[in-house]
């Protein structure tokens, strides 16, 4: 079976369960916290149940109540970070056109930095001291 992630629910819901063993309440609290809306069961556990007939998550069961912890498996942290790998690469490519690279050192910016006028070129840099560095090298 192949796993689509194709909403943030499922994203976060693998992201949150890299991050410790968690209870069904307290992976959909946390997903309410970072997504912004309310979460309902339908959009939770359908999916933990799909991790788990895949190995990718574990249930232990705890407590005098019994309560349900799910935990990453080792395969399903090797499935967390082929997710999160794609994930970045999407982020690049959307970020890309914005990044600019320091004349002086190579490091990416994505916001800020600092530009100098050479004449009729204008240089980028991550910051001031890598333009003073650039006009001491190139002087």
């Amino acid at each position: 079976m192949t796993i689509k992630i194709a909403s943030l629910v499922k994203f976060y819901t693998i992201l949150l369960l890299m991050e410790k063993p968690k209870h069904g309440y307290e992976i959909m609290k946390e997903l309410e916290e970072k997504i912004g809306k309310n979460i309902s069961t339908s959009q939770v556990y359908p999916f933990l149940d799909i991790l788990q007939k895949e190995t990718f998550i574990k249930i232990d069961k705890t407590g005098a109540r019994d309560k349900i912890v799910y935990s990453i498996t080792p395969k399903g942290e090797e499935f967390a970070k082929k997710i999160l790998s794609r994930s970045g690469d999407l982020f690049y490519l959307a970020i890309k056109p914005q990044v600019s690279v320091c004349t002086h050192c190579g490091c990416k910016v994505i916001e800020g930095g600092y530009k100098e006028k050479r004449g009729k070129k204008e240089l980028m840099f991550c910051c001031h001291h890598c333009a003073r560095s650039f006009r001491k090298i190139k002087h």
